[in-house]
């Protein structure tokens, strides 16, 4: 009975993983051997590994990302793609986000840069940043949406707030005049403390002819390229080749 009252307490404090690990711990007849000490810090350890999985869970839901089982272990690095895997290894540890750096995808259609963007998306939540997925003209048309509608605070907030913005598919489609300014405010202020991840069927050298307003392509270009971690997918479009497959 008090084990009951034990655990209905924890839950009462908000303390699910912990009254979860106190249930677990009396249900094995080897706890009567572990001292209070040690039951004291499986019981700290299982709460804040619950509180970690329940944070990761957050993430990966407000990050919306287009392939949400993509993984960075499961990345064919078949040679005909010429990835660079040593570099890959080492923005794993997602520090280019803590460091305010951006990471840059570039390839041809099918080439897999959003399923890549994702994977780091992925690893990104699990390193515990916030994450939010978007394709450049999905971003375009919310921004002219919330600027219509006068949301575009609130949008604002989102995106700059987010620790790591994924920009997917830039190029598709110009800038609009009237949202260059719009866009450049976000960035400016979303590098502040964070990272962006941008992939794009063009070379960086291309994306100054993506806006109309010269000015604000300087300024968003150099935002986001000169301190930025870049990777050419290239090979065989990943979709034929899975569709072969079948």
């Amino acid at each position: 009975m008090l084990i009951n009252q034990t655990q209905q307490k924890l839950q009462t404090l908000g303390l699910s993983g912990m009254a979860r690990a106190f249930e677990q711990l009396f249900q094995r007849p080897e706890s009567q051997n572990i001292s209070f000490e040690d039951c004291v810090g499986l019981l700290a350890d299982a709460e804040v590994c619950d509180r970690d999985n329940r944070r990761i869970a957050r993430f990966l839901k407000s990050a919306k990302l287009r392939h949400g089982r993509a993984t960075l272990a499961d990345i064919d690095y078949q040679p005909s793609r010429k990835l660079n895997q040593p570099l890959i290894m080492s923005l794993s540890d997602c520090g280019w986000i803590d460091r305010r750096q951006n990471l840059i995808l570039t390839g041809a259609t099918g080439t897999g840069k959003s399923w890549m963007a994702c994977a780091f998306g992925l690893q990104a939540c699990r390193n515990g940043f916030s994450v939010y997925y978007t394709t450049a003209t999905q971003l375009y048309e919310d921004l002219a949406h919330a600027q219509a509608d006068g949301s575009l605070p609130k949008l604002r907030r989102l995106l700059i707030k987010t620790r790591l913005l994924i920009l997917d598919d830039l190029g598709i489609g110009g800038v609009d005049t009237a949202l260059g300014p719009v866009l450049l405010d976000i960035i400016d202020q979303q590098t502040l403390q964070g990272a962006l991840l941008i992939t794009s069927q063009y070379p960086t050298s291309k994306w100054y002819d993506l806006f109309n307003d010269p000015t604000v392509a300087d300024a968003i270009l150099d935002r986001i390229v000169h301190r930025s971690h870049s990777l050419q997918l290239q090979g065989e479009s990943m979709r034929k080749l899975k569709a072969n497959e079948l």
